[in-house]
């Protein structure tokens, strides 16, 4: 916790429209290091989906084995996505999706010591506090928190108003961490990353930003994520897409933290499993640059 009043990424006080003082979820006392790497878990297709194979052993087994083969890499945290789902729902998805992704998370948590997180794609954040209450897990990705994006589900409309009162009722310290002009999606004519960044922040009190490419796998902006630095300095920005061993060491100096999938899976591609030597690689080059 850093001390009261400072203006840094760890500061937890701010302000909001009305004068009242809001705490956020200290990111850096929660994964124990300034610059934490994320790593996903992109989930086999879940009961339900049109890919579904009809074993959730194999599921299972998948997960927990990408699970352990990060931690032992090194990652400071982890995210369950339901990546295989696709077509991905607009917002709320089904019950036997929340009911997958929550024994799924449950048998993770058990297996791992590092902080545990829950993305339900494509933007149901109600049912990703939902199955952190129910597993212990200690953030959740939103994909649009605030404002709108139109992306190949259609528009997709934040909740933050419904996100933020949901985590206060089921009494979580549970993070938010919000993308920024999320990928696989175009931000509507006349807005800036800068407007989404300040809104997410100051309006959306959400507890970290997440800046990312235009689609899975390909590389943040460096000038997206000083767009936003700029526009919110107090906010801690991650890099959410891209990150790879050709730029790690442009621009994870540039950020607070970073999710990374595609870069520790199989050939680089996500949704192929962890490859244990890419991870390893990897996590041993961001440690040398601060993490």
């Amino acid at each position: 916790m850093c001390d009261p009043g400072g203006d840094g990424p760890t500061d937890t006080k701010h302000w909001n429209d009305f004068g009242v003082m809001n705490e956020r979820v200290d990111l850096r006392a929660l994964f124990g290091t300034a610059r934490p790497i994320v790593g996903m878990i992109h989930l086999e297709p879940l009961p339900g989906a049109p890919r579904w194979n009809g074993s959730m052993d194999v599921v299972l087994e998948a997960a927990i084995g990408d699970a352990q083969v990060l931690e032992s890499a090194g990652v400071h945290g982890i995210i369950v996505e339901n990546y295989g789902d696709v077509p991905f729902h607009r917002d709320a998805v089904p019950a036997e999706t929340i009911a997958a992704m929550a024994v799924i998370s449950a048998a993770v948590t058990q297996v791992l010591s590092v902080p545990i997180g829950i993305n339900v794609l494509r933007n149901d954040a109600g049912a990703a506090l939902a199955i952190a209450a129910a597993t212990g897990a200690a953030f959740v990705r939103v994909n649009v928190h605030t404002g709108a994006m139109l992306a190949d589900q259609g528009w997709i409309e934040g909740r933050a108003h419904e996100t933020l009162r949901l985590r206060r009722r089921l009494g979580l310290q549970c993070a938010i961490l919000a993308d920024i002009a999320v990928k696989h999606a175009v931000i509507p004519a006349g807005a800036s990353i800068a407007g989404l960044a300040r809104d997410t922040w100051y309006r959306g009190l959400a507890d970290g930003l997440i800046v990312s490419g235009p689609a899975t796998g390909e590389a943040t902006a460096a000038a997206d994520l000083l767009a936003v630095r700029q526009a919110v300095p107090d906010a801690p920005v991650w890099i959410g897409s891209g990150l790879d061993a050709s730029n790690l060491a442009d621009l994870l100096p540039r950020a607070d933290g970073a999710i990374v999938g595609s870069a520790l899976s199989q050939g680089g591609v996500a949704g192929r499993g962890i490859d244990p030597d890419r991870a390893k690689r990897f996590l041993s080059a961001a440690r040398g640059l601060g993490t």
